[in-house]
């Protein structure tokens, strides 16, 4: 599906209950909302309860979508603040016979050729790219921490007991913590987020083959549920693919730069955030007192014009760099490779339950009726 007013992006998104799960009880939950010069989307998986993870994500999801909405900050900024409000609203709500409750988030917001990722928790993002499978994301949870420490290989990790204990999620504390990275998105991308009943179950090679596939956004969702449900569905299954269809320019804030040390504070990445619009805040100045020596220095103006100009644009081009070093270095450190995969060395994934926008795909698997809203931001 294409949303209106977004053409440089298409999508597909559904999610199911799984097979092995009692009552049909979907603790999944999705988002696509269609933005003006982009979209916010994002999957979440509850856990708590039945109704508990139900709740939690739905409130997640909601949480996220109104926040990001109604603030005018920059983009990173936004999604970051917006992920902390979905934290508060769990959270407040986890008491009584929720208590406890909480959920994972993966969130990914297009914003004319940048993607800004921000995650907690063990769902995923994926990237597709040259037919090369990218994963953009690490778990937060006990098993992953283990991969890293080389106490598990990923196939054990895989059938571990412990595979679904999370390690960072929504509703646990005040302050949220989690990951916020950004990169540049190239004509032909396609982007995955899923929750862990398709990644737990669905090896990473198996997903490069079904992504590479020339279906269209709508089936190629269908496939993966598909897929997971082949492999035994033990677990709610939500996939959400994202076709970017033109190259456009960067934005011009910065993207936030990845963090190899796992999940930070949300105070944290936002002060470091704030800061790159003190940079922006100086570059104003260097230009306001260029151009008032020129006025007040008639004699003298070639010179302070040559001089205030020739600074301006050092400082943009070392920035504009620095920018497209840190963007184009997200894809660029070494991988390990996996089948005919590209698999690049994970980060951290969030996982967050189904929103009410998000269909759940019936045991009949109709096809699924997309909410894509179209705020005028």
């Amino acid at each position: 599906m294409q949303a209106a007013g977004a053409p440089n992006w298409s999508y597909g998104l559904l999610t199911d209950v799984g097979r092995q799960r009692r009552g049909g009880v979907n603790q999944d939950a999705a988002l696509a909302l269609g933005l003006t010069r982009g979209g916010l989307f994002a999957v979440a998986d509850g856990m708590g309860g039945h109704a508990a993870g139900e709740l939690a994500a739905t409130l997640a999801l909601e949480a996220l979508s109104a926040h990001y909405l109604a603030r005018r900050t920059a983009p990173p900024v936004r999604l970051a603040e917006a992920v902390q409000a979905a934290n508060v609203s769990v959270l407040r709500h986890a008491v009584g016979e929720y208590m406890g409750m909480g959920t994972t988030l993966i969130a990914a917001l297009i914003d004319r050729g940048a993607l800004i990722i921000a995650h907690v928790g063990d769902s995923r993002a994926y990237l597709l790219r040259g037919g090369e499978l990218h994963r953009l994301t690490d778990d937060h949870s006990w098993v992953s921490e283990q991969v890293r420490l080389g106490h598990l290989t990923e196939e054990e990790a895989r059938d571990h007991q412990w595979r679904s204990v999370v390690s960072n999620a929504l509703g646990g504390e005040e302050r949220v913590r989690l990951e916020l990275f950004g990169l540049r998105l190239r004509a032909g991308d396609r982007l995955l987020l899923c929750s862990d009943g398709l990644s737990s179950v669905v090896a990473d090679a198996d997903l490069l083959e079904l992504l590479t596939r020339p279906l269209a956004p709508d089936s190629a969702v269908r496939c993966l549920i598909d897929a997971a449900n082949d492999a035994g569905g033990p677990d709610n299954i939500t996939a959400l693919v994202i076709d970017v269809r033109l190259d456009l320019h960067l934005p011009s804030y910065d993207l936030p730069a990845p963090q190899h040390s796992g999940p930070d504070y949300v105070d944290a990445l936002l002060g470091a955030q704030r800061g790159n619009s003190l940079n922006t805040y100086l570059l104003l100045m260097l230009a306001y007192f260029t151009l008032l020596g020129v006025i007040l220095l008639p004699i003298q103006r070639v010179l302070i014009a040559v001089i205030g100009t020739a600074l301006l644009a050092g400082i943009l081009l070392v920035q504009r760099l620095a920018l497209i070093h840190r963007v184009s270095g997200r894809l660029g450190r070494p991988s390990a490779v996996l089948g005919s995969a590209m698999i690049v060395p994970p980060r951290t994934v969030p996982t967050v339950p189904t929103a009410s926008t998000v269909p759940t795909a019936p045991a009949s698997k109709a096809p699924p009726q997309h909410s894509t809203p179209d705020n005028g931001r």
